[in-house]
């Protein structure tokens, strides 16, 4: 079995707080909450598993399927049942039938005298379906749980409500700490699976640094490889994960999944998503943005430079995502039809010119990471700058804040082909676009995968600099 990868910083997180409550127990308060939020697939309930595992402490882990609140109750009752807590049984005797009669009972099964862990999974679920379930839980924590030894784990997908459960004027407001899960980052990808730089940055476009996916990848496979092995597979985790996510954010007839299925094939504007997306009302299109940005599935970005603009562009947050949606998603019935071979083919022929600008995202948040160096200083603001016209168009341009600059701290390009160095041509065309935005001499600076061919630039970064920054996240 492959070794768990990764997630050290949050396992020593969660193994901090335990031994918090460890070291509280005989307080009058010892308990502590942890509210841990990540996008659906990322991998929060496996962190959860391994760090129960190696803990080795009595717990209870319960996750909420989205049913009523009579079933999830009764879920509830039967986690409890079959829990390593040691007065489990007092959950086989008595059958609660309101949620704070269980929370009650819950508290009454906790130890005294020993650290254990309660996980509630999935509480965006509960959140939704049961009547002041925040209320219920911000009793049972200040007069029950919280004066037990215990560690509380509430975990949830829907980013934007599980934000909210420790908002101002909610019930649970300061209850809990938050702690966010995020996806495998280059560097536990490179590390997995046995990669060159060049080619961890790869799989992560491809994978998203799902663990699932990152699974199914053979060490020291590359793209092509992996993508073989995939597509040949019908419940291959690279096919089915996209579906599942989105059929529990969105239903079916949801417009916001046609919005996304067009950003997601590569429009960019407002205008041209409402004609991708079967000419969609003004109005609706908004309304769909607008959910589709709270759920953090889309970006929404402004172009990065001195003077506002509203040449505001969309794009799919997540590196899988956006990859399924360009090639998988649509070709769903080719696929199942063993014919892999032709969406194979079909992924070779756009590779490129996709992952020329599928990179851009991940280069900026790599640069943010590395600065300051012994060339650049740190920039606060990381972006990009476009016109209407695309006429001139910038990958990177570092500033003191966004998205209107007071200060420009550098410009530059992404070229992120195979064979072709960054070189003059490149160069003359970034000193042009700089022209056109500011006349101060802005360092320049160009991301290359296969080197730099010229000279001219203050700075310059290959698939290596960019992947010792994620070492030790």
């Amino acid at each position: 079995m492959r070794r768990f990868i990764g997630r050290d910083r949050e396992l020593n997180v969660l193994g901090h707080a335990l031994q918090a409550v460890h070291d509280a127990v005989g307080s009058a308060k010892p308990g502590q909450c942890i509210l841990l939020r990540g996008s659906r697939r990322v991998g929060k309930s496996s962190l959860v598993e391994e760090f129960l595992r190696r803990t080795g402490a009595p717990h209870l882990f319960f996750t909420a399927a989205g049913g009523t609140a009579e079933e999830e109750l009764a879920e509830l009752l039967d986690a409890a049942a079959r829990s390593t807590l040691p007065e489990r049984g007092l959950f086989s005797e008595e059958t609660p039938a309101q949620w704070n009669a269980a929370f009650r009972l819950l508290a009454e099964v906790l130890p005294d005298h020993t650290a254990s862990v309660v996980v509630i999974d999935e509480v965006p679920y509960l959140m939704n379906r049961i009547d002041a379930f925040e209320g219920m839980l911000q009793r049972a924590w200040d007069r029950l749980l919280s004066r037990k030894p215990v560690l509380l784990l509430l975990v949830g997908s829907d980013l934007s409500m599980m934000e909210a459960l420790n908002s101002y004027e909610r019930p649970f407001h300061q209850r809990g700490r938050e702690m966010v899960v995020g996806p495998l980052n280059p560097a536990d990808i490179a590390d997995m699976l046995d990669l060159s730089p060049a080619a961890a940055f790869d799989a992560a476009l491809v994978t998203g640094g799902l663990p699932l996916i990152c699974a199914e990848w053979r060490a020291g496979a590359d793209v092509w490889e992996f993508l073989r092995d995939a597509l040949d597979n019908p419940i291959s985790a690279l096919l089915v994960s996209a579906e599942r996510s989105l059929a529990a954010e969105f239903p079916p007839q949801a417009m916001s999944r046609e919005v996304l299925r067009a950003i997601g094939s590569g429009e960019r504007t407002f205008t041209n998503i409402a004609r991708a997306a079967g000419g969609i009302a003004h109005t609706t299109l908004t309304r769909a943005t607008d959910v589709l940005t709270g759920k953090r599935v889309v970006a929404a970005e402004l172009p990065l430079s001195p003077k506002p603009s509203k040449e505001r562009r969309y794009r799919v947050a997540d590196p899988y995502l956006r990859f399924w949606l360009a090639f998988l998603g649509p070709h769903m019935a080719e696929i199942e039809r063993m014919r892999g071979d032709l969406t194979l083919d079909r992924i070779k022929e756009q590779w490129t010119s996709w992952r020329g600008r599928a990179i851009e995202p991940l280069v900026r948040e790599s640069l943010a990471r590395l600065l300051p160096d012994e060339l650049l200083p740190a920039a606060p603001a990381i972006g990009g700058y476009w016109t209407r016209s695309n006429d001139v168009e910038i990958d990177l341009v570092g500033a003191d804040r966004m998205p209107v600059a007071k200060r420009l701290l550098f410009l530059g390009s992404v070229k992120w082909l195979e064979n072709s160095a960054f070189d003059s041509h490149d160069l003359a065309a970034l000193q042009k676009h700089r022209a056109a935005i500011t006349e101060e001499p802005v360092p320049l600076v160009a991301v290359s995968r296969n080197g730099v061919a010229c000279s001219g630039l203050q700075a310059v970064y290959g698939p290596g600099e960019l992947l010792s920054a994620w070492r030790g996240v």
